[in-house]
Order: structure tokens, then C-alpha cells, then sequence
């Protein structure tokens, strides 16, 4: 008996030891921090053996799982799922990138920037930094775009021609490391990036192989019109507009290769029941290439006869619904063209129904590869606020490298407002006829004094720079060229010749579920400080917790501030997650000081923005056909998607 009982204490030793031990087991911490961990990217193809030995057994691991580093060994890397001292096994170190934060880049479209080159050390790249020296650069540029070969040529790599858009070409481009510098006068940063692609183009090429000739270019245009009381002369005038259009396609036989859609919208029907409803979709992109059907539908869209309760009507509404209820996959090129009289209720405005700003809604539409575009009618009357509507409606058809896509028209002009909307559609018809008919490309307008072109002739020169950016893009898709896999480049994030513009987005890489967290959190804090139970400094501590945490560890969202509980400056560990980001939100820089400062519209007009933003995870959260999950299948809570980092805390 006493032999068992010693073996049993023997045994519990054992495994009580054996599970403190395990429990002890700790990821390796970054240089210079006392609580971040070290952290990898896995690369598509990726596996995890069960010891440092390519021969032993293996597992294949998702693409872009983000691993703990628990160990190192010459080419190999101890890895685990979470930082709680369970280790997977072994990647091999060339399969892994370090990843010490949630942070990537994608290349913004080279319409008024150059494209990036990628260099193969920091210093070749520094000593042009350094010197600002434009001749070198340009020299070495011209012989990348040329494909000159240079003897001992830095340049490893140059971004594609067209722009790889991440919803059909999913990429992520992290950042390693980085640098601060200045360029001429700007402040830029040397990037350590990777370009990591989860497909290599092998398979999409075979697949248009077997279907024969690529499909042709298609354009899909979706009218959203206010149709309240005033907008009868507009309504028929856009009716005679898309006719003309249709008749130019028929003739140049392009018919399925542009399609009408059309979505009329009103206002709150809660408080205004006569005006019958929000929004009414009457056409839809698929119904509009057929001409008779698409006059069937739209001939009875009437304006109300009743108006609504001031000068605001929701255009948001509308523009979201356009969004959100057409089947764009089908179209390379997306547009929806907004005809109005009056303001848009903005996020915080109770009447509206989408809680989003103009900013968020334009990047829900750039997330979809959509442009927004506005035709304003001007009324003359004081208490429509033109100038309030301009601004907000010149925010939410900015697109990025290009510009806005607003055009003002006094109201009562109906013919001005029929002829630019003529141009515009022929200008996009012309553009499909362009790629599809393989004639040159349409040739882009030569710069000229902004001040002396009319507003038309500035907004045609948009229209065909984008025209030109999608044209590429879809040449690049269709060509089946595999997406440049370039690890351990360096690049400068800022245009060489044009330093005062950025020639990168930046995103954070997020799951399904972690958006959801972050909404969730974010609410909570949001309703605590308007219910005054957080105090201002909590209230900036929690947020500034928030977005560290969301740019360092996502995973960690839910766990780093509750909006009640400790956050990571009780804890003391604020700084560590902030300094040595390569960039930061708005939240980020926000102090206490500052707050007090600020009026009371100041801090009103602050909460409406972080506010828009967590309608803008549910909306992003909900479009299904924009998450992509790396181990394939259908979409869950594991499917991921790089978030702006400007729709960010």
C-alpha cells in the first residue's frame, strides 16, 4: 500500500510538474520589450513539422496564420497558434515572416504617382533617400519600366503597371521593418516589406485555358436618384440621357457590355409616411443591358408629391443600397452616379438610416472597386447650405489618386445637367470600346492650368484617368501573369518626385471575428463615456488601447480593454505597444490635454466619427464577397480582409 501511494505521489508530481512546466512555457519577447511577443506570418504552402527535420511528419498550416515564436534553431522556428505555451511544432524559417504587428500595404494605383521599385538592401535605397537624388532614381526607374537590365542594378522588382486589386487578386504586402526618413522636405519611412500572394496566377490561367477567349470588358453604371418632389425635370431628363446611350451602344455593338441600373431614394418614411419609401430599387445592373426592359421599369419611377421634412434628404441610403443589392462581381468597371437637389443626412444625423459618414460609406464602395460620383443640383435657397453639401458630397466621390468625381449645376439648368451627363456615360461607353475592341488606349488629357479648364473639362480628365486605371486592371487579370512573389525588398512609402504624396495605403490585417470584437468593444466604450461612467481619461485610454492593441495583436481585442476593465496604460504597457509603429491612427496621438482643449463640437464631431465607424465594421462584417478564407471553403469567422487604417480607432 505505502508503494502505491508513493508511486501515485510520484505520478502527480510528475504530471502536476509536467503541467506548471507547461504552463511556464512563454513565446519569445521582441528586443527591447517586456511583454510583446515575437510573432510570424506563415506564407501560402507552409508547413508545421512535428520537429526541426523536413523528414519528420508534417501538417499543412493555413496561409497567413499569424504564430507565436516559442523557439529558434538554425532554419527553423518553434512555433504556437496563441501565446498561452501550447507550441504546433516546427516551420521552416523561409516559410515565415516576421510579423510584429498587424500592419500591410497595398500599392495605390500609379495614375499621378510613379510605381514603386523594390530594392535589395536598405542602404541602396538610403544613400538615394539621403542624397534626394532624383537623376539616380529616375535613371534607375526609367531602366525598370524599359526592362533595360543594368549590371548591379539595386532594383529587384517594380509594382505591375495596373493596380492589383485585393479583392481579386488576394495579397498582402507586410511590413518587417521600418525606418523613419525625410525625403526632400516630406517625412517618409524605408519599408522592409514582403510580397506575399495567396495565388500564384498558375491556376486562374489554366482555367481561362479551358474556357476559351477571355470575357469581354463589361461597365456597369447605377443610377441613384433623389426622387422627391422637385426632381421631375431631372428624372425625364436622365430617362433621355441613358436612351441616347443606349442607342450609341446598340450602334457600336456593345450591347451586354454596359449596363444601366437604377435606385430611387426619398427619406425617413417614419416621419414622413406620405413620401411612401427610403429606397426602391427599379432597375438592377443584371435587367439593365436590355433596352426595352430597362424603360419598362424606369418609366414608371414618378417623383412624390409630397416633400420631405427639410432640405436633407438620404442619399446615403440610396448610394448604400446601390452598393449593397447589386451584383457587381459581373462588371470591371463600377460606378454609381448620384443625381440630387438637396444635402445628405450625414452619420449622426437621427433622420438617416445608414450611421455612416461620407468617408466611410466612399470606403465601403473602394472596398467593392466602386466609384461614387455626384451630380448636384444647386438650389438657390440659403437653407439648402450648398456649400455644406458640396464639401461632404466632394468627400464621398474622392477617389484616391485621382480626385473627386463632383459636378454642381445650378438647379433649373436642365439641359447643362442632360449634356454632362451624356459625356460622361459616352465617355464610359467609348472607354469599353476601347479594351474591348483592342484600339489604343484612350489617351490621357495633358496636364494643363487646373484654373483655366471648365469644371466639366477637369472632371472628363478624371473620368479618363480611371477610365485608363481600370482598363489596366483588367488587362492584368485577364493576362493569367502570376503576382510577383518578392521577399525581403525595401521601398520608400512616398512618391520620389512627388514626396508630398503617399504612394501606399495602409491597412491592418483583421479576421471576421476580430472585426467583430473590435465593434463590439469600440461600442461599449463609446456608450460607457456618453453615459458618464468613464471619465475623459479612461475614456482616451480605453480607445488608445483599442487601436494599439488592433494594430499590434488583433487577436487580443476582446481581452486588452473592456471599457470597464484594466486597459494597457493601467497596465502599464501603453508605450510598449505604441512606439516603434510605423503608423498610427487618429486615437493614437489624442492626449488628455488636447481633449480638454477641444470644444464641445470638437469632442461632439469626434464621437460622430468613431461612431460612423463602427457602422462601417457591421457593413464591412456583412459584405460576405469581400472576406477571403486562406484555407478556402466558404466564408467564417476565420476569413480575413485588410482593413484601412484610416476607418480604424
Amino acid at each position: 500500500m505505502d508503494k502505491i501511494i508513493a508511486r501515485t505521489l510520484v505520478l502527480f508530481v510528475l504530471c502536476t510538474g509536467g503541467h506548471l512546466q507547461a504552463e511556464q512555457l512563454k513565446p519569445l519577447l521582441m528586443e527591447g520589450k517586456k511583454t510583446l511577443y515575437q510573432r510570424v506570418l506563415s506564407i501560402p504552402d507552409a508547413r508545421i513539422y512535428l520537429s526541426p527535420d523536413s523528414a519528420s511528419e508534417s501538417q499543412e498550416v493555413i496561409p497567413f496564420s499569424v504564430l507565436y515564436v516559442y523557439g529558434k534553431q538554425p532554419e527553423w522556428i518553434q512555433v504556437g497558434y496563441d501565446s498561452f505555451g501550447k507550441t504546433a511544432g516546427w516551420v521552416p524559417e523561409k516559410q515565415a515572416i516576421v510579423w510584429n504587428q498587424a500592419l500591410t500595404v497595398s500599392f495605390k494605383d500609379p495614375q499621378d504617382i510613379q510605381r514603386v521599385m523594390l530594392f535589395n538592401s536598405k542602404e541602396s535605397i538610403k544613400r538615394l533617400v539621403d542624397d534626394f537624388d532624383i537623376n539616380a532614381y529616375q535613371s534607375l526607374y526609367r531602366a525598370a519600366v524599359s526592362g533595360e537590365e543594368i549590371e548591379n542594378s539595386p532594383v529587384i522588382a517594380l509594382q505591375p503597371e495596373a493596380h492589383l486589386e485585393i479583392r481579386d487578386n488576394f495579397y498582402l504586402v507586410p511590413i518587417k521593418q521600418h525606418e523613419d526618413v525625410y525625403l526632400g522636405n516630406e517625412q517618409a519611412r524605408l519599408l522592409e516589406i514582403a510580397s506575399v500572394p495567396l495565388d500564384d496566377g498558375e491556376e486562374s490561367s489554366k482555367t481561362r485555358e479551358t474556357k476559351g477567349k477571355a470575357r469581354s470588358y463589361r461597365s456597369g453604371i447605377h443610377f441613384v436618384i433623389d426622387s422627391t418632389a422637385s426632381m421631375g425635370p431631372y428624372i425625364d431628363r436622365t430617362r433621355d440621357a441613358v436612351a441616347r446611350v443606349f442607342s450609341a451602344i446598340d450602334v457600336q455593338g456593345l450591347t451586354n457590355q454596359v449596363s444601366f441600373g437604377l435606385t430611387a431614394y426619398r427619406d425617413n418614411v417614419l416621419q414622413v409616411p406620405e413620401l411612401e419609401y427610403l429606397t426602391h430599387r427599379y432597375v438592377s445592373l443584371q435587367q439593365g443591358t436590355d433596352v426595352d426592359q430597362f424603360f419598362e421599369r424606369v418609366n414608371s419611377l414618378s417623383p412624390s408629391e409630397i416633400s420631405s421634412r427639410d432640405f436633407r434628404e438620404d442619399a446615403y441610403a440610396g448610394i448604400k443600397s446601390a452598393i449593397e443589392d447589386s451584383a457587381w462581381e459581373d462588371f470591371d468597371a463600377r460606378y454609381v452616379v448620384l443625381i440630387t437637389d438637396a444635402g445628405p443626412r450625414e452619420s449622426h444625423d437621427s433622420l438617416g438610416a445608414t450611421r455612416l459618414s461620407a468617408k466611410a460609406l466612399r470606403q465601403l464602395a473602394y472596398d467593392k472597386g466602386i466609384s461614387i460620383w455626384v451630380l448636384h443640383l444647386r438650389t438657390p435657397l440659403v437653407a439648402a447650405n450648398n456649400e455644406k453639401a458640396e464639401g461632404l458630397y466632394k468627400e464621398l466621390s474622392y477617389f484616391p489618386g485621382i480626385g473627386d468625381f463632383y459636378y454642381g449645376v445650378q438647379l433649373g439648368q436642365v439641359d447643362e445637367f442632360g449634356t454632362v451627363l451624356e459625356t460622361l456615360a459616352n465617355q464610359i461607353t467609348q472607354q469599353v470600346l476601347a479594351t474591348t475592341k483592342g484600339v489604343p488606349p484612350i489617351p490621357l488629357p495633358e496636364v494643363v492650368d487646373q484654373q483655366e479648364q471648365t469644371q466639366l473639362a477637369q472632371l472628363q480628365g478624371r473620368v479618363a484617368k480611371l477610365g485608363h486605371a481600370l482598363r489596366m486592371r483588367y488587362i492584368q487579370k485577364e493576362s493569367g501573369k502570376p503576382l510577383p512573389k518578392v521577399f525581403n525588398a525595401w521601398m520608400v512609402d512616398r512618391d520620389f518626385v512627388n514626396p508630398e504624396r503617399s504612394s501606399v495605403e495602409v491597412r491592418v490585417l483583421l479576421t471576421r471575428d476580430q472585426l467583430s470584437d473590435l465593434k463590439s468593444v469600440m461600442q461599449q466604450v463609446l456608450e460607457l463615456a456618453e453615459e458618464g461612467v468613464l471619465s475623459p481619461k479612461n475614456f482616451i485610454n480605453d480607445l488608445k488601447s483599442l487601436a494599439a492593441t488592433v494594430s499590434r495583436d488583433p487577436s487580443s481585442v476582446g481581452a486588452s480593454t473592456s471599457g470597464a476593465g484594466a486597459n494597457l496604460a493601467e497596465m502599464g504597457y501603453m508605450r510598449e505597444y505604441i512606439e516603434d509603429l510605423p503608423y498610427t491612427g487618429e486615437v493614437m496621438d489624442l492626449t488628455l490635454e488636447s481633449w480638454e482643449e477641444w470644444s464641445a463640437k470638437t469632442q461632439i464631431e469626434f464621437m460622430q466619427r468613431l461612431d460612423s465607424k463602427i457602422s462601417y465594421y457591421q457593413a464591412l462584417h456583412d459584405h460576405t464577397d469581400l472576406w477571403v478564407t486562406p484555407g478556402g471553403g466558404p466564408v467564417n469567422g476565420n476569413s480575413v480582409f485588410p482593413v484601412a487604417l484610416d476607418l480604424l480607432p
